[in-house]
């Protein structure tokens, strides 16, 4: 059972590495054995270092995924440093939250060009090193508002119903081609993007009345489930959303 979720000698790129759901599942995967290729718009040294503490391999990249030309840098330095590309987390991510009505152009396109179009861009490049070898994992980071509409975030709950989309259609092109492509999509999870949300004691106490686990979700309730999708425990999962939300949906 141990070989099934060993990902040692793999390789696996984290964007969104530095800070919270990212950290946590680079930190996961690093556990299980992968050497890691982190991405962040930020520093993320300090990250690095946690996963050399591990006894894996660790590649900090400063990286604006906004920026298509960034795209081809990572996958160049990947494969340079690595050899190859085993696992690619998609997790990177920004919110804007102002009511539609007046949400702004400039802040609609700058959430969806990291959310969504860097997503599928990426996960395009990946691929290619790939398929050299016939198999692959790509974990794409959805959200509730892959299935919800949400509050104030038009550009996000759009950006993450592509994300939920775009993860079944190249599921269903690649997985013949010994890639598997699913998504997360985590309930409220206490990081940097939820900050808003947890001060206002008025909208946190309605989350926490709606969750049955009767608690915020942490970065370390997506370790078991990003090892298990990077793992050859779900070669047979592909263009699955796992939700991760202690119940929300259910209720």
């Amino acid at each position: 059972m141990h070989d099934l979720f060993d990902l040692t000698g793999s390789t696996a790129i984290v964007t969104g590495a530095g800070t919270g759901l990212g950290r946590g599942m680079a930190l996961a995967l690093a556990s299980a054995g992968a050497d890691l290729v982190l991405v962040d718009r930020a520093a993320s040294d300090a990250v690095a270092e946690d996963i050399r503490g591990l006894g894996r391999r660790a590649l900090a990249l400063t990286v604006d995924l906004s920026q298509m030309t960034s795209i081809d840098a990572v996958i160049q330095a990947a494969v340079a440093e690595f050899g190859k590309i085993d696992i690619l987390v998609n997790n990177a991510g920004i919110i804007r939250r102002t009511p539609a009505i007046e949400f702004s152009e400039q802040d609609w396109d700058e959430v969806m060009a990291v959310n969504a179009k860097a997503v599928f861009f990426l996960a395009q490049a990946a691929a290619r090193d790939m398929v050299k070898r016939k198999r692959g994992k790509i974990i794409n980071t959805a959200s509730l508002l892959a299935f919800q509409g949400g509050i104030l975030v038009p550009s996000y709950a759009a950006s993450k119903g592509a994300v939920a989309q775009v993860t079944k259609a190249l599921a269903n092109e690649w997985a013949q081609r010994g890639i598997n492509v699913n998504a997360i999509a985590p309930g409220y999870m206490a990081t940097n993007n939820t900050r808003a949300l947890r001060e206002d004691p008025v909208r946190s106490r309605a989350i926490l009345d709606r969750i049955p686990a009767g608690r915020w979700g942490l970065p370390e309730d997506l370790a078991g489930v990003v090892i298990f999708l990077a793992s050859r425990a779900s070669d047979y999962v592909n263009g699955h959303v796992l939700v991760v939300d202690g119940g929300w949906l259910a209720r």
